[in-house]
């Protein structure tokens, strides 16, 4: 027999208490009268050596129930042989969800989190079914409720365990919000392997995170927590709290860098619960500063931003090194400054450059120069040869008349998937842009206005008008055109009118030729056919032209952890080299994408062309001050704190829960009552009986 609480059997020491008063001689009941006792000290019964014990059966029914009622408090029980693995009612359904960011790479985090996941683990009875999901910016099932129900009850622990020690922490971000939406709805549907339904017991999920402040819980905002779902919350804590960490700003000047001008900006962060203030900022060759540093003062809680100059002459440094924080995973920053696009655009006319009667005078001073792309105009004459570097333009414009076999070679690009414009400036460029179309002849008469026509309809649906839908925008009424030439739409099989004049005649059209796109502007933007080139619109206008050409494509060289990296196009293999030298090779021929996973700099070969760019942590990782639990709460969660247990505790109170559950079973003090009250009636019959028994041999005197 056992007892669920031993020390209540303590309470049978109280039957020295009937022993003791048995043995004292009480005063007798009988009166005598007699005369005054004033002068008399009264003295109370004292145990003697002669005291004896009266009443043997009474003393043992008082003592008995003293040690019944002990032996009931403690609330005896049988134990089984299978006690320790006794059901205690319907099994849980626990969702153990461990947080492997990059944050977790502080010293001690990724430690303390397996010990107390293997504590969880290992203290789950049978009819428990149990799932480890592990989380950073993506969720990843690493033991499924199928899994953990097929596995034999001995070795679940086991495979859970071994399942997390494969997965360490990466350096991905924390996207916590998402994480416990997907457990949450893990919960709602945990099947069999056979497919049935498990039976529906309390639904837990366990997260297992240092709850920095830079989890994105944005995602539960929207979202309702299950109400039988319970959030119980196990923090891990960092030795260290000090952490400051790096990130790249953005340069969004759109001029020309100028000498001795910044090549990069980064900024400073320090957590709130920082111990330190001084750190120093500088280039690096990935180990050591290159040049010397520069001091910052962060306070706690604050950012401070550095403007890096160009490094020493002669070392090409790609990294920026942070010191004086004890947390080194993010104090290292890939940096490779951003070339600017060089993008060219094939101009086919007569015309002489400096002559400001001329398109290509103005065309050649609409695209500046600026930090992210340079456009290169290449002005050929109508009869000039085509060159590799011209035929690679994605935007081809054209002003005057072409000899057949350009306009038989112009026509094989459009059809290939390059984008054309041909301004008819005159009446002459009419019979290129039939030769353009496959045409034998086109109608493009002279139009005179009498002062000059606007434009009146604009479809700012177009993708080309759609930077210009705004009403702040959209006014064209102050450009006039003095002439144009007139077209028939019908003359374009499958033409999209763009843009109309007051007179009803059509100003651009969008024709599809093959898998081009043939763009035709009814009059020239020289001053003397119209005011286009002079107005506020006509360098956006060409700037949306080229990006509808797929010209303007900024490089980024920039990229956060788990970012899909496109790479450059080409026919041949692509070998990919990541940050810590190893290699992967993609087929040729194949979409190639890389799927960064860690940070640094990454190269890419692929036959003549090599692309590098640079993967930096996620800048929230490195707000590593502890996020308040009423964060949860305000979102609606159920949350409760975990009670830090040993994995001999957890047993423990394994053990105490089955006995307590075996003991509410069988229910064994009730008789223990029961029969303490029966010795009670007894005790209480019999005390009465001798109290009115009369002595015998007692006389009054």
């Amino acid at each position: 027999m056992s007892f669920l609480t031993p020390f209540f059997l303590l309470g049978a020491l109280a039957v020295a208490a009937p022993i003791l008063f048995h043995l004292i001689r009480q005063t007798s009941k009988e009166q005598t009268e007699f005369s005054s006792l004033m002068f008399l000290l009264p003295v109370p019964p004292r145990v003697t050596r002669r005291s004896r014990i009266e009443h043997i059966l009474l003393l043992v029914l008082r003592s008995l129930v003293v040690c019944l009622l002990a032996f009931a408090f403690a609330r005896p029980f049988l134990p089984k042989a299978d006690s320790a693995d006794l059901a205690t009612g319907p099994g849980k359904r626990i969702v153990v969800l461990v947080d492997t960011s990059a944050s977790m790479r502080r010293e001690g985090l990724w430690a303390a989190a397996r010990a107390k996941a293997e504590t969880i683990l290992r203290s789950a009875t049978p009819e428990d079914t149990v799932a480890v999901f592990a989380f950073d910016r993506e969720v990843r099932r690493l033991i499924t409720f199928e899994q953990w129900a097929s596995a034999p009850a001995g070795q679940r622990a086991t495979l859970a365990i071994a399942a997390l020690t494969k997965s360490p922490p990466g350096w991905q971000g924390t996207q916590l919000g998402q994480a416990l939406i997907n457990a949450a709805s893990a919960l709602d549907d945990v099947r069999t392997q056979s497919g049935q339904t498990i039976t529906r017991g309390p639904r837990q999920i366990v997260l297992i995170s240092d709850l920095q402040e830079g989890s994105r819980l944005d995602a539960l905002q929207a979202f309702e927590w299950p109400k039988d779902t319970e959030l119980v919350v196990d923090p891990v804590k960092a030795k260290l709290p000090t952490n400051a960490g790096l990130q790249l700003l953005a340069d969004t000047d759109d001029n020309e860098r100028q000498p001795g001008e910044a090549l990069a900006r980064v900024r400073v962060s320090n957590s709130t619960d920082a111990k330190r203030e001084q750190f120093q900022v500088g280039w690096s060759d990935g180990k050591e500063f290159v040049g010397k540093p520069q001091d910052v003062y962060v306070p706690p809680g604050q950012t401070r931003v550095v403007a890096l100059s160009s490094p020493p002459l002669g070392s090409n440094p790609e990294r920026v090194l942070l010191r004086g924080d004890d947390d080194p995973f993010d104090n290292t920053l890939a940096l490779i400054p951003p070339e600017a696009a060089r993008v060219s655009v094939l101009y086919l006319g007569g015309e002489v450059p400096s002559n400001t009667a001329e398109p290509l005078y103005f065309l050649q001073r609409a695209f500046p120069s600026t930090r992210r792309q340079i456009v290169q105009i290449l002005a050929l004459t109508p009869a000039a040869s085509l060159q590799p570097a011209d035929v690679a333009a994605p935007l081809i414009i054209v002003t005057d008349a072409l000899p057949e076999e350009r306009i038989a070679s112009i026509r094989q690009l459009l059809t290939g998937g390059k984008t054309v414009l041909v301004s008819l400036k005159n009446k002459g460029v009419g019979r290129t842009l039939a030769g353009l179309l496959g045409r034998d002849s086109l109608t493009a008469d002279e139009m005179k206005v009498p002062s000059y026509a606007m434009l009146a309809e604009i479809d700012f649906q177009h993708p080309l008008f759609a930077p210009f839908a705004d009403p702040r925008f959209s006014d064209f009424t102050k450009i006039h055109f003095w002439k144009y030439r007139q077209l028939d739409p019908a003359q374009f099989p499958g033409a999209r009118v763009v843009a109309k004049f007051d007179t009803g005649d059509p100003a651009l059209l969008q024709v599809p030729v093959g898998q081009g796109t043939l763009y035709v502007l009814a009059s020239g933007w020289q001053p003397s056919d119209s005011q286009l080139a002079l107005s506020s619109k006509f360098l956006p206008l060409l700037f949306s032209l080229l990006d509808q050409a797929g010209g303007i494509r900024p490089q980024v060289t920039q990229h956060t952890v788990g970012d899909s990296v496109p790479l450059a196009a080409t026919n041949a293999a692509v070998q990919v080299t990541r940050p810590d030298g190893t290699s992967l090779t993609l087929g040729a021929g194949t979409a190639a994408v890389i799927q960064t996973d860690q940070p640094g700099i990454y190269t890419a070969v692929s036959g003549v062309v090599t692309q590098r760019f640079a993967v930096n942590l996620d800048p929230l990782e490195s707000k590593t001050a502890p996020l308040p639990i009423e964060e949860l709460e305000h979102l609606g969660l159920p949350v409760k704190r975990a009670e830090a247990k040993t994995a001999a505790q957890a047993a423990e109170a394994k053990r105490q829960l089955a006995n307590a559950e075996l003991e509410g079973r069988q229910k064994l003090w009730r008789w223990v009552i029961a029969f303490a009250l029966v010795f009670v009636t007894m005790e209480t019959l019999l005390a009465g009986w001798l109290a009115k028994r009369p002595l015998g041999g007692a006389t009054a005197t």
